[in-house]
């Protein structure tokens, strides 16, 4: 279901066991931001395992699969003095679309 701001809600399935929630306009949107809390490799040339993410589209009955991994890297130049001096970055790619049964 589609929120005023035109986000939508996205439910991490674990397990069989929804944890987490996402929001994003897209499902990639939401995808990456899960993805970033996946256990990062040092950098992209690195990456060992990649993690299937499940996420479960609030309101409907479809489950958009995505495989996932994440890397640290230092901090841009021009990023706040604030933020630490690596940060995680993150990639997805879909598989496909589920529709859970009623």
């Amino acid at each position: 279901m589609v929120r005023e701001d035109g986000k939508r809600n996205f439910v991490l399935v674990e397990d069989g066991e929804e944890t987490s929630v996402f929001s994003g306009t897209y499902p990639r949107q939401a995808a990456l931001k899960a993805a970033r809390r996946l256990h990062p490799a040092p950098s992209p040339d690195d990456i060992d395992g990649k993690a299937t993410l499940r996420l479960r589209e609030r309101g409907t009955d479809r489950v958009h699969i995505y495989e996932g991994w994440a890397w640290t890297e230092e901090k841009d130049d021009d990023a706040p003095e604030w933020m630490d001096d690596h940060v995680t970055r993150a990639n997805v790619s879909k598989q496909g679309i589920e529709h859970l049964e009623a």
